[in-house]
């Protein structure tokens, strides 16, 4: 990879400094304002192979590298993308710490969020094509004694998609800032889904489409009550030996760090740059709890689209909207629309990290990249969409 144009070493060397600097002071004093930042620390692409394939149909590369330049900034503090298919394009930029200055790691793994999703939904699709599990049988014959009498029965496929009436389980914060202070507290996911079940349902199921982790939690569940094994296990044997995701993982009950090359997470809390990175995911479990890297992730998002991951027509299922009021997600994956392609995809968001994989259905157009943002769990998860989805499906 090579460094962005007219940029050299030296430069790049001290602006790097000087940005660590204004953070380390941030992270220190915790100023109200926003530090002053500098150039990126680094960057590195692979546009098109020529000027006239990037006209027709690659990506943006001139906006998708305006996006990460300046970082790491006041919203992030480093940026991992990969574009493929008509037109390739790499693109890595901030730092891999503020206190060191370190330039960001290409290959770092990171907290995914609800990309998690997806692994989760395509487990419990290979079980129904494997007969194990029938998307129209309910929680309440898989899972007996889960659910009260005050729900009406919830289908398999009412929880791939979002429209179970479950309501929102238990939580340690709803906000980073509130969250933090618990951060190395243990939630189980039954304790998520008791909490959950004692609200009573929202709504009749598969009359509505409210997005919501729940849903996934309980499909967790359900995979290990199926397979008798735990999640984390089946999600190695099933989708990341077989595609070669070496560097995927559910973190151990109680694993506060992210194991392996990273670069680190923050996030404004109180007017201070804090450090995130070390948290206890075990609530988000089978909803979001995967780390992962952007490569590792293209391999999925490809091998998925392909067929390689999840057979028809079981695949279906993932690109079906259920016949509810405003849907838009089919099992996991979300339909949206941008610069007037249909995309496919997934986002998500852990303290200090969004990530997000999509693709066009034929696989003309895929993007996967992870984020640093500063405020990931608030308007961080748009703003990196804007500023990076755009512009990978700008042609």
């Amino acid at each position: 990879m090579r460094p962005a144009r007219g940029t050299s070493t030296s430069s790049r060397t001290r602006r790097t400094a000087l940005v660590a600097a204004g953070l380390v002071a941030a992270l220190a004093a915790g100023a109200s304002a926003a530090p002053a930042f500098a150039a990126p620390a680094s960057t590195s692409s692979t546009p098109p192979a020529s000027a006239s394939a990037k006209a027709t149909s690659g990506p943006d590369a001139e906006a998708l590298a305006a996006a990460l330049a300046g970082l790491p900034d006041h919203d992030a503090t480093a940026a991992l993308l990969r574009v493929g298919g008509d037109g390739r394009w790499r693109g890595t930029a901030g730092v891999r710490d503020v206190r060191t200055g370190a330039p960001a790691l290409e290959n770092a793994r990171f907290r995914a969020g609800s990309v998690t999703k997806v692994v989760t939904a395509a487990i419990v699709l290979q079980l129904a094509a494997e007969g194990r599990i029938d998307l129209d049988g309910s929680v309440q014959r898989y899972l007996p004694g889960l659910l009260t009498e005050d729900f009406e029965p919830i289908t398999v496929r009412q929880l791939l998609n979002y429209t179970s009436g479950l309501k929102p389980g238990a939580s340690l914060g709803d906000t980073v800032e509130e969250g933090y202070a618990h951060r190395f507290e243990t939630l189980t996911p039954r304790q998520v889904v008791a909490a959950s079940v004692a609200q009573g349902p929202a709504y009749t199921p598969g009359t509505r489409q409210t997005y919501g982790n729940i849903h996934y939690t309980v499909l967790g569940l359900l995979v290990e009550k199926v397979t008798g094994d735990s999640y984390a296990h089946q999600a190695q044997v099933r989708i990341f030996r077989p595609l070669g995701m070496r560097h995927s993982s559910f973190p151990a009950a109680g694993d506060t760090g992210i194991h392996g090359p990273h670069n680190r997470g923050y996030d404004w809390i109180d007017g201070k740059l804090v450090d995130v990175t070390d948290w206890n995911m075990t609530d988000r479990f089978a909803a979001g709890d995967l780390v992962s890297t952007t490569a590792d992730l293209e391999r999925f998002l490809v091998a998925l689209f392909r067929g390689r991951v999840v057979p028809e027509p079981q695949l279906g299922e993932m690109f079906t909207l259920p016949r509810v009021p405003d849907a838009h997600y089919g099992a996991a994956l979300e339909r949206i629309e941008v610069n007037g392609k249909v995309v496919w995809g997934k986002g998500g968001s852990r303290p200090g990290y969004t990530a997000a994989i999509a693709a066009t259905r034929d696989l003309s157009r895929t993007l996967v990249y992870s984020v640093n943002s500063t405020d990931a769990k608030g308007d961080g998860q748009q703003a990196a969409a804007e500023r990076f989805a755009f512009p990978a499906f700008n042609r």
